[in-house]
Order: C-alpha cells, then structure tokens, then sequence
C-alpha cells in the first residue's frame, strides 16, 4: 500500500528506474490489493450465505417438525374431556396456555403452529381463559400475528436466496 501510495518519480528514482516501469509496478500491486479484497468480501459473504442456509434448514425443519410428530394435548383439549382445563373453551393447549401466561415475550418462544393458533383464536375466549382483559389478549394476538410473519418472510427469503444459488453453477 505504501508503494502504491508514493508518487511515480520519488519511487523511480530511489530505485533508479524508469516512471514507465514504476507504473506498472504500482498499477500491479494495486491489482493485487484489488483482488485480495474482492476475494475478502466473496469470503465473508459466502459465510453470509451458509449461515442463512443453516438458519433455513433449522426453520424448516421447526415447521416440519409439528407435522411429523402428533399432538396428544390437542386431543384432549379439542374433544372437551379434559376436567382440568382452562375455564374458557379454547382449541389451545394447557401448554400453549401457561407458555402465554409465563413467558415475558411468549411469541417468541411458541412454533408457528402454536403462533397460528393463537392468531385464529376468538380474542375474547382468549382473554378469558388466560384471565386477562381484552385489550391485553388483543396485544398478544398482534404479537403472535407479527412474529408469524417475520418467520414466513425470513423463509421466503431463504427460499429465495437458495432459488437463485441454485440457478449459478458451483465455483471450481
């Protein structure tokens, strides 16, 4: 960087060269310099890259996940057996419940499903069955509602980024 940063006639003549020559030479080092930080920046955008894919892989297979193994709560819940139920009739688990009730920023701990749920539930059915007034229940359906469709977009977006890595061909 020094090198290139001298003026062509000083450099030329401490090393007793012609300008043309020192010219070259620095248009030459300066192309080394172009290319280590081009190569740089593929670097850290690749690690970009690879990243958001295991973030991909790790959000589908969250969605993936609540299909493939059954729900045995929302059985119980859903048929009305249930004796030690929330006290309001809802198609949330006692474990969604209490996760609502406990948890500071509950849309952030819940699966999309669970977050679906929450969404499609009437707001005043839920208000009671967590014991909380309207406007509350109202907030964390917003919540629930926002968080829901950050997670959609983030997987459009992967989906998107592996759509148009698929189309390049692999580097040698």
């Amino acid at each position: 960087k020094v090198l290139i940063d001298v003026p062509h006639s000083d450099l030329a003549e401490e090393l007793a060269q012609s300008q043309t020559k020192i010219q070259v030479l620095q248009d030459t080092l300066q192309q080394v310099l172009d290319r280590r930080e081009e190569e740089r920046q593929s670097r850290q955008l690749l690690g970009l890259y690879l990243e958001a894919l295991k973030n991909e892989d790790r959000i589908l297979s969250k969605v993936a996940e609540p299909e493939t193994v059954p729900r045995q709560e929302m059985d119980v819940v859903d048929t009305g057996t249930s004796s030690t139920g929330p006290p309001a009739k809802t198609a949330l688990s006692d474990q969604i419940l209490a996760a609502l009730k406990q948890k500071p920023a509950p849309e952030l701990c819940l699966d999309s499903q669970d977050l679906e749920l929450v969404l499609k539930e009437d707001t005043q059915a839920l208000a009671s069955a967590l014991r909380w007034d309207k406007q509350k229940a109202e907030a964390l359906q917003q919540a629930c509602g926002q968080e829901l469709s950050k997670r959609l977009q983030q997987v459009q977006t992967l989906h998107s980024l592996r759509s148009t890595s698929k189309g390049k061909k692999a580097p040698p």
